[in-house]
């Protein structure tokens, strides 16, 4: 997606539905509401995904960044949660074993609740909505800076970029992805939910969320990792027996590795906590648990090529941020 090299953008991490919260930060980073859409004399945000599930005001979510996005103030790209909820109202292709491509499991409709309850009275919007999020790019390649909502995979993006352009995929795409081990499937799994390993030892952990899992999210960029706790990559700590195991060599040799050398890249997606920083000079995460009553954070870029720890703003979310 070509952008224009000499404009300032703002990038924006996950809002999850907390609309209030997203004007507040608007508001700080000098954006005004003119003419039914939020406006920046000189700069235009970059959402990183994931407007949807979670939140208080999910419909008031997208239909602000909607209407940037419409006004040319804005671009979002596709969170897990925008795929997850085409995948929820999706039939899966014959064949598949699924009735729908995101399966209703009861795990999955607790993902997706807030957001169908926010629409039950407005149906048609919702559908309005669920076609909008096929016109969101997968991926941003600015050529100095990159947008992704979880991992840059060079090696799924390539063939994603020959396929669609304009990295925007299509319905047929998004039933593919319901075949596990398709090019789709492993895509789509990648760049909106990042890299993971299985638990050792058989072990699970169940994080804050209430759920129990047997894989955990890892990093994409560590050199040298030795040990199962170098790479995880999530608030939830690992079991101490899990952490202190040592990688094997071809657990090592099978990590994804996004080099010092390449681009600045921004991602949401990992609920991080504390003070908004680089992660390295070339990599930051934007997504701060804002939903969790954490922080909503945008990184204010103009023409640097490296991370600068100062250019991070941030509005701490009030709590509680009820319906009104």
């Amino acid at each position: 997606m070509p952008l224009d090299p000499s404009r300032s953008y703002d990038l924006i991490g996950d809002i999850h539905g907390c609309a209030h919260t997203l004007e507040r930060l608007l508001e700080q980073l000098g954006y005004r509401l003119q003419g039914g859409a939020w406006r920046h004399p000189e700069r235009m945000a970059i959402f990183v995904g994931d407007l949807v599930d979670r939140g208080p005001r999910i419909r008031e979510s997208l239909h602000l960044v909607y209407d940037m996005v419409a006004a040319g103030q804005a671009l979002c790209i596709m969170g897990n949660h925008e795929f997850n909820a085409l995948g929820w109202s999706t039939p899966a292709p014959p064949g598949s074993g699924r009735q729908f491509v995101r399966e209703h499991t009861p795990r999955h409709e607790r993902l997706i609740k807030e957001t169908l309850e926010q629409f039950a009275a407005y149906p048609s919007e919702w559908r309005e909505f669920l076609a909008w999020f096929y016109e969101m790019p997968l991926f941003i390649d600015a050529g100095r800076f990159r947008v992704v909502h979880a991992c840059w995979d060079a090696g799924l993006i390539e063939p994603l970029r020959a396929q669609f352009p304009d990295a925007c995929i299509d319905e047929h795409f998004l039933q593919a992805s319901a075949l596990p081990g398709s090019f789709a499937c492993t895509a789509l799994d990648r760049l909106l939910r990042g890299t993971d390993m299985r638990l050792p030892h058989g072990l699970t952990l169940t994080s804050n969320d209430g759920f129990t899992r047997s894989f955990f999210r890892t990093k994409f960029w560590e050199e040298n990792p030795q040990t199962y706790g170098d790479i995880v990559f999530q608030p939830d700590a690992l079991p101490v027996q899990a952490a202190q195991t040592p990688l094997s060599e071809l657990q090592k040799d099978e990590l994804l590795k996004y080099g010092a050398h390449e681009p600045m890249l921004f991602v949401g997606h990992y609920w991080r906590r504390g003070k908004p920083a680089p992660i390295r000079p070339n990599l930051a995460c934007l997504d701060y648990s804002a939903v969790m009553y954490g922080k909503l954070v945008a990184y204010r870029l103009d023409q640097e090529t490296r991370l600068d720890p100062n250019k991070f703003v941030w509005v701490d979310v009030l709590k509680p941020e009820l319906p009104s």
